[in-house]
């Protein structure tokens, strides 16, 4: 768990610096993306009870993994991967009882987040619980989505030459089944990811 933390924590640090090299020094609101994004994830579980709504769970874990990719950011504000990893693991232990309310669960994580600026790492850990999603499928998802975006900033999706839809799919797609044929527990796993990535990438606009 510690090294995948860690090299969680590596590649939030890698992708931030893509974007911006000196991220850490423009105090982003991280805590305000993690405010949207719960709302929008609370939209996907369902909340309103003049309608009949069933959870979409998947799409209820890629929101998470969204607001991990924040959280990350927000942890690394305060030192280097290696640095910050042996605190995380702590906050993330005492988070970890069983499933609660999913709803009431999610509410006290964003007002936690909203009222510190920080990330309430154990009532994300208590999240996860409610979802049932393990760490390991966390850091699976994880790094397949920030593989992802970084194989997008690597083909011009900042300057907007990139398109999402290529080889007849869209890029979730070829990443999904790529992520699938792979062991994610290999050191190298997102070097293999993005390396087929480009590959596929590569062969689809020689086609």
């Amino acid at each position: 768990m510690k090294q995948q933390l860690q090299v969680m924590l590596t590649l939030q640090d890698e992708i931030n610096t893509v974007v911006n090299k000196n991220w850490r020094a423009q105090n982003f609101a991280w805590y305000r993306a993690i405010w949207v994004e719960s709302a929008e994830l609370l939209d996907h579980y369902g909340w309103k009870w003049w309608k009949k709504q069933q959870p979409d769970i998947d799409q209820v874990k890629l929101e998470l993994v969204d607001i991990w990719h924040f959280g990350l950011s927000l942890e690394l504000q305060q030192g280097s991967p290696a640095q910050v990893a042996e605190k995380m693991l702590k906050e993330l232990a005492a988070g970890q009882r069983g499933p609660g309310e999913f709803r009431e669960d999610l509410e006290a994580f964003t007002l936690s987040t909203l009222a510190s600026k920080q990330f309430d790492l154990p009532g994300f850990a208590q999240l996860l619980a409610d979802t049932e999603m393990p760490f390991t499928e966390l850091y699976q998802r994880y790094v397949g989505k920030n593989v992802l975006n970084r194989f997008r900033q690597d083909n011009g999706y900042k300057e907007g030459t990139y398109v999402k839809n290529w080889g007849g799919r869209e890029d979730n797609e070829h990443l999904a089944e790529i992520a699938a044929e792979l062991d994610a527990s290999a050191v190298d796993y997102s070097e293999q990811v993005y390396r087929i990535l480009q590959q596929r990438y590569r062969e689809a606009a020689s086609a």
